[in-house]
């Protein structure tokens, strides 16, 4: 029997178990259909932050930004491209910090752009600052040996 890991739907909120080896080939949602593993930049709400945070076993990198925020707009491209280069081996999210302050100040982020990584329903790294995509890319292999 194939080795599974436990991925969040960040549309619908559904827990899924997917095939690792089956991760890079961009894995559906079972109940909407949609994504959850393509290489793309997933856009979080307050509630699909903490399930994908507390429940999945694939790592995260979230993204905690503002819209008025020059840095984080500025790094957006780069962590599109770290995303694609990561699929199958980790997710890659956004979670919006003004329009979601409770979530950023239970993160603790106290800056932006802030880049936390999460395994097993904890929090393993934080990176400061707007990255290009190649050091995004070594914060989460360097973190997840």
């Amino acid at each position: 029997m194939a080795e599974t890991v436990k991925l969040s739907c960040a549309t619908c909120g559904q827990m899924n178990r997917v095939a690792v080896d089956r991760l890079a080939a961009g894995p559906k949602c079972g109940a909407c259909g949609d994504p959850l593993a393509d290489g793309r930049v997933i856009e979080f709400d307050a509630g699909a932050h903490d399930k994908a945070t507390r429940g999945d076993d694939v790592p995260l990198l979230v993204d905690y930004w503002a819209p008025w925020c020059g840095p984080c707009r500025a790094m957006a491209p780069e962590f599109a491209k770290a995303a694609k280069v990561l699929q199958g081996r980790a997710r890659l999210a956004k979670l919006n910090t003004e329009d979601n302050p409770q979530i950023a100040q239970r993160a603790r982020i106290q800056g932006i752009p802030a880049l936390v990584l999460y395994r097993g329903g904890r929090e393993v790294a934080r990176l400061a600052g707007a990255r290009p995509a190649s050091e995004i890319v070594a914060f989460v292999q360097g973190n997840l040996g």
